[in-house]
């Protein structure tokens, strides 16, 4: 395993080249990969309490990324959403180092918060091992089941 670099950002200090590739990540996955029509691109993008972190592999390449939102926004609790590995560096333990800095930046930024997730039904058990809890029954999110779940702070 690589070692990762990881990087929170506001929207405003994203570079053009930066806010590219994350924007191709996203859009690879959940539009083409996962093959849903849907607008990827929402104003909690740009919402100034919005933190974005990224990971980069050693070459400097984007690997994973996760949007957090602030409470309030989506959901009472912080939101962690947009959640991606690119396809080739998945089952390598990236999901789990991505999430585990997820949880640490949100304990910084919003300290005490619970997190509140709308999570793919077939990863419950992976967030689970991250203290996360189902709350909601199954329901279909553009097509794909899923369930909210929630972490205590």
């Amino acid at each position: 395993m690589s070692k990762i670099e990881w990087e929170i950002k506001k929207f405003q200090q994203f570079s053009v080249d930066e806010l590219f590739e994350v924007l191709k990540l996203r859009v690879g996955v959940f539009v083409v990969e996962q093959q849903c029509a849907y607008l990827e691109l929402d104003e909690c993008d740009r919402h100034p309490e919005t933190r974005h972190l990224s990971g980069r592999n050693e070459g400097g390449q984007l690997i994973a990324y996760a949007r957090l939102l602030p409470p309030g926004l989506r959901y009472p609790e912080v939101n962690i959403g947009r959640f991606v590995v690119k396809a080739e560096w998945r089952k390598q333990g990236v999901a789990h180092q991505l999430l585990q800095e997820a949880l640490k930046k949100i304990s910084r930024c919003w300290p005490k918060a619970p997190t509140r997730i709308s999570a793919q039904d077939y990863l419950q058990a992976f967030y689970e091992r991250h203290g996360f809890l189902r709350v909601s029954e199954v329901y279909l999110e553009d097509g794909i089941p899923h369930v909210e779940m929630l972490k205590e702070s």
